[in-house]
């Protein structure tokens, strides 16, 4: 229902949305058609990648014990499930994207600012996570073909022809995917996410029988002390929070489709908890089998699976692996800019090409040579991440505790000044006065060597910082601004 049919549904005059705030797709949900199943997948396809295989497997090399991670992890995915059921009731019950959801606390302008901070990440991440893909499918098919290896003596770019082929393979598939709409990413997600469960329970079953299925879940290959592993108990924590504080941000951009609340926490609850502790555990406990089998730990699934032996394993491995990557790609790094750059210009920017700029914009930076710069990666990258969880405080803060949750939707695309909405010029400076401290805080906690003992925790503590002075800032609005807007009975939460 657009904005103007729901003011007439309500009895309310007729509202005229901003044509510089609003399109297709920034104006609240029509079709609310993902179910429990969709939420679900598309958690698996976030989760199931070679990032967060690496990632758990890594935990086992620093000292960890299987035990030790799987609880770790577990604490930190409990907490993500409840930081997205915040974003994912706010999406929910008023059908908007995450721009439009930032317009409530940083004004009807001042949404792009976290809006362009994110489009900027996602873009970044999406073409790195596109070259990691093409690497873990290079190596199978090496494998598999050595003649192939004639195709790596040449180079342009920074990349050699066979990487070439790979990535402009990847990247044409997702364009053509993501081009066609949510729609077309909702069936793929279904389908992608659980792919990797097979992959991951059949290299399981091998690694295990080759160890005679006799496997430690208590030692690690090196030893620390109990209280570094306490510290990394803890840090792990605090690194999958940061992981997943991406998309804990925009996670309204897939909320907005669920028909009600309860599907949305019902989804969340399987995909996050439930499925994603069971991947990390999968996956350090076929890392500990390798220790088990070849005496050291291999933490890189792709070349695990290169030691079967087998040509149609590999083939089908390396498949598997691009299409879950591919998953997570578009879940976490494609959505957020699509949507994001859309609006910075709706009238002519959709969501269709808003995405076609974040591919080829991921296609330019040349991300391989992006990787292989630690201090791109690093400090340009993970300084910006390091903003978002001041963003995340801020906008939880204003939504739950200042406006409590009384949102008028209609004035979320109306630019007048009379906006509740547009603050100061368009821009909330108590969100910025809140924000950007905190961020330089959060940075300098993420980047300074000084402070890494503190790193990883770098996003609790800008979160909570922001959250604190926004509280702070706006202690004398804790009272609701607005009536909650009347919405049609299939809407209500």
């Amino acid at each position: 229902m657009s904005l103007a049919d729901r003011a007439e549904a309500t009895g309310a005059p007729a509202f005229v949305p901003d044509p510089r705030l609003t399109n297709e797709d920034l104006a609240p949900a029509e079709k609310r058609n993902w179910k429990v199943f969709d939420l679900f997948a598309m958690w698996m396809s976030d989760v199931h990648n070679l990032g967060n295989y690496t990632f758990a497997a890594g935990l086992l090399v620093l000292g960890m014990n299987v035990w030790q991670v799987f609880t770790s992890l577990l604490v930190g995915f409990v907490l993500i499930y409840v930081g997205m059921n915040w974003m994912g009731k706010i999406g929910q019950r008023h059908g908007v994207p995450f721009p439009v959801v930032s317009r409530i606390s940083f004004g009807v302008w001042g949404a792009n600012i976290p809006a362009l901070i994110r489009a900027v990440i996602a873009i970044m991440w999406y073409g790195i996570q596109t070259y990691l893909a093409s690497v873990a499918v290079n190596v199978m098919l090496l494998a598999a073909w050595p003649g192939l290896k004639s195709l790596t003596e040449s180079s342009f770019l920074g990349l050699d022809t066979l990487g070439w082929i790979s990535f402009v393979s990847l990247w044409l598939i997702q364009a053509a995917i993501i081009s066609r709409g949510m729609e077309t990413i909702r069936r793929f997600q279904d389908f992608c996410g659980p792919a990797i469960w097979l992959v991951m329970i059949a290299l399981a079953v091998w690694i295990l029988a080759k160890a005679h299925w006799t496997i430690s879940l208590t030692s690690t290959p090196h030893p620390v002390s109990t209280g570094e592993q306490w510290r990394q108990w803890f840090g792990a924590i605090g690194l999958i929070l940061a992981t997943y504080g991406t998309l804990m941000l925009n996670f309204c951009d897939f909320s907005r489709f669920a028909p009600d609340y309860r599907t949305v926490r019902r989804g969340n609850f399987w995909g996050l908890p439930i499925n994603s502790t069971a991947f990390v555990v999968v996956s350090v406990i076929v890392t500990a089998g390798s220790l088990e089998v070849f005496g050291e730990a291999i933490t890189d699934p792709a070349e695990l699976v290169a030691k079967v032996g087998n040509t149609w394993v590999l083939v089908v491995a390396a498949l598997t692996f691009a299409v879950a990557t591919m998953g997570v790609n578009i879940v976490a790094n494609f959505v957020s800019p699509a949507y994001d750059l859309a609006n910075v210009w709706p009238q002519k920017i959709s969501f269709r090409v808003g995405g076609m700029i974040s591919t080829v914009a991921a296609l330019v930076v040349t991300p391989w040579n992006l990787f292989s710069n630690p201090t791109v990666v690093n400090y340009f990258l993970g300084g910006l991440g390091a903003f978002l969880g001041p963003l995340f405080g801020v906008i939880m803060v204003d939504y739950y505790v200042i406006k409590r949750g009384r949102v008028d939707v209609q004035q979320l695309f109306d630019a007048a000044p009379g906006s509740p909405y547009h603050y100061r010029k368009g821009v909330n400076p108590k969100a910025l006065w809140a924000f950007l401290p905190s961020a330089a805080v959060a940075a300098v906690l993420a980047l300074v060597k000084t402070f890494s003992d503190v790193a990883p925790y770098s996003w609790f503590i800008g979160t909570a910082l922001a959250a604190g002075l926004y509280l702070t800032l706006c202690r004398r609005d804790r009272a609701p601004v607005l009536a909650p807007a009347p919405v049609p009975a299939a809407e209500e939460v």
